[in-house]
């Protein structure tokens, strides 16, 4: 592993934090979350339009900059830093990559160069508060976390015409309320051929009810979507009987594969992607805050003297300025992990950079640490609530108020432990993997 950036990379991150510097700064970001949509049109039209951003990670063939997901990942630092409210992660890092690694050769041609371009943005809906399971980065992936064939989540329904009907909802879906595009989790087959399926439905189709939900984290949106017999679209459906038979049938592109088994494996793929790209959004958070901490303690008089001289404060700052070093090396290596180990333009999984493909996580290159994203988001979030904490302590009664931004940083640490983690279960899931507490029998 190469520590240092290339040439590409740190101008990626120059220009982007020089962008966000103009155009989300405070008082934009406040404004931005009392919009409809929770973000900032504008500036993610800059974001697509400046620096290509939407699809800096996609292959060229699909309108995309053809950038390694490591770079995708770097750039994330610089806009943990301002919490820009954007539609990147749900479009980005969670839909783009399962369209591209699942879809078949129509899809990709009509629904990838829209999202390069930032006309088109998408969400990932899964039943709450199944995304960090779905994503395989609590667990497994598996189970019934679909809804298993009973009540409650979504569940599909082949329909006249070669289509879909989707039945159901799911809440705390990023982004639901204003993505042209939904990339649906269903539950499908029954109790016989009982399997989750990911569907493409549009935002603005008959039967589809969006609605906006209070977050904690006002700057990542989040939605409940109600899908009412909702005509829908199999992803990966290119048979000529349409969605219904290919569905019934076979995989992706009408091919005879356990389909279940492939969307499990893709999730996967893209959790171990999301979480080295929300890994870096929390140190670059995390170390913003600390400037901003530093900066008002160098300020602020006491008893004579700055509140920064004293040496008890000194050592405060230090042990987060450690934390964050520590989580930023993590990070890091996780960007450079999942770059190892990104989808293939032709939608193949873990494309190295020589060209081998492997089958699961778990065939990753040699070098190549298993569950690095999981962990680096574990060590990331910890740093930022830290970061976060001290931020709102040591800026005194201002640190409390709503018109601070402290109290910013700190409600995004909570919220996407909440949506990601919580933090043990990222490093017990790990711990599974690698086999570290399993049991041997010892014959005497």
């Amino acid at each position: 592993m190469d520590p240092g950036f290339t040439a590409e990379q740190d101008e990626i991150r120059r220009t982007l934090r020089a962008l966000l510097h103009e155009r989300c700064g405070p008082g934009e970001l406040r404004a931005a979350l009392d919009t409809p949509t929770g973000h900032d049109p504008a500036l993610w039209a800059a974001l697509a339009e400046q620096l290509g951003l939407p699809g800096l990670a996609l292959p060229e063939r699909h309108g995309g900059v053809g950038c390694p997901r490591t770079d995708l990942a770097l750039a994330a630092e610089e806009t943990g830093r301002v919490l820009a409210p954007t539609p990147l992660l749900a479009t980005s890092v969670l839909a783009a990559p399962l369209i591209l690694a699942l879809g078949s050769d129509a899809q990709r041609a009509r629904l990838l160069p829209p999202i390069t371009d930032g006309t088109l943005t998408a969400a990932l809906a899964v039943p709450a508060p199944a995304l960090a399971t779905a994503l395989a980065l609590t667990g497994p992936g598996g189970g019934d976390w679909a809804g298993g064939g009973r009540a409650g989540g979504v569940q599909a329904r082949p329909a006249d015409g070669g289509r879909w009907r989707l039945y159901g909802e799911a809440a705390q879906v990023l982004d639901g309320h204003s993505a042209g595009l939904l990339l649906v989790a269903a539950h499908t087959g029954g109790f016989v051929r009982s399997r989750t399926l990911l569907f493409l439905v549009a935002g603005d189709a008959p039967g589809v009810v969006r609605t906006r939900q209070t977050a904690l984290d006002a700057t990542r949106a989040q939605a409940r979507v109600q899908l009412r017999h909702v005509e829908a679209e199999l992803l990966g459906d290119d048979s000529a009987d349409g969605g219904a038979d290919g569905g019934a049938d076979g995989g992706a592109g009408g091919c005879a594969v356990d389909e279940g088994a492939a969307v499990r494996r893709a999730l996967a793929d893209v959790g171990d992607f999301a979480a080295a790209f929300l890994a870096c959004e929390a140190v670059g958070a995390a170390g913003r805050a600390l400037e901003r901490t530093v900066e008002y303690l160098g300020q602020r008089v006491q008893f004579g003297r700055t509140i920064g001289s004293f040496q008890a404060v000194q050592h405060r700052l230090a042990d987060v300025y450690v934390r964050i070093q520590a989580a930023r090396s993590a990070a890091y290596y996780a960007a450079w992990a999942t770059g190892r180990r990104g989808s293939a333009p032709d939608g193949a999984m873990y494309d190295a950079p020589d060209g081998a493909m492997y089958d699961a996580p778990d065939d990753a290159p040699d070098g190549v640490a298993r569950d690095a994203g999981g962990l680096a988001l574990a060590q990331a979030l910890e740093a930022l609530r830290l970061a976060a904490s001290e931020a709102v302590q040591l800026h005194g009664g201002i640190g409390f108020t709503w018109e601070h931004e402290a109290h910013l940083y700190f409600k995004r640490a909570a919220g996407d432990e909440l949506l990601f983690g919580p933090v043990h279960r990222l490093r017990a899931h790990a711990a599974e993997r690698a086999a570290l507490f399993t049991r041997t029998e010892v014959t005497v």
